[in-house]
């Protein structure tokens, strides 16, 4: 039995991304947001937080980046494509196919991280945050596992 404290009701959002570079290992980066269910806290990502990780994303790998949307609500704000828009220069935003989760690679580092977890009972909202946290950094730090998300979607990264 584990006891949980608290009304509950509150959840853990992460966005990710897995990056490929031909020739360098391959980096992941998140951001993760806790709904504590407070009056006015956001439930969820904004277009805001997505545009924040490709900046974020941006100035770590300091290059260029083309970033693949899979069709989630958010990622066909009018926002999004603006700001990709503005920001040509250095990213290129395409979308994946409707339906295709196999094609995408993000989709593998969350089963990971669902499978690392399987056998971890969190007894609060930050327990559950310090295991998520303590996951993802396992997965950042074995560039074996990311680079496998890519092989599983069977696309492969090519130099222009």
């Amino acid at each position: 039995m584990v006891r949980v404290r608290g009304a509950g009701g509150g959840r853990v959002s992460i966005a990710g991304v897995a990056c490929y570079r031909p020739g360098d290992r391959p980096h992941l980066y998140y951001h993760l947001l806790v709904y504590r269910r407070r009056k006015g806290e956001a439930k969820g990502f904004s277009w805001a937080g997505y545009r924040d990780l490709i900046i974020a994303t941006h100035r770590q790998l300091s290059a260029p980046l083309v970033w693949c949307w899979d069709n989630l609500n958010i990622h066909l704000a009018p926002e999004l494509a603006a700001f990709a828009q503005q920001n040509k220069a250095w990213l290129r935003a395409c979308r994946l196919p409707a339906y295709a989760p196999d094609l995408n690679p993000a989709e593998g580092i969350w089963s990971l991280l669902k499978r690392s977890m399987a056998n971890f009972a969190a007894a609060d909202l930050d327990g559950l945050v310090r295991i998520i946290k303590r996951k993802l950094k396992k997965i950042q730090y074995r560039p074996h596992l990311i680079d496998g998300c890519l092989t599983a979607t069977g696309l492969r990264i090519e130099p222009w």
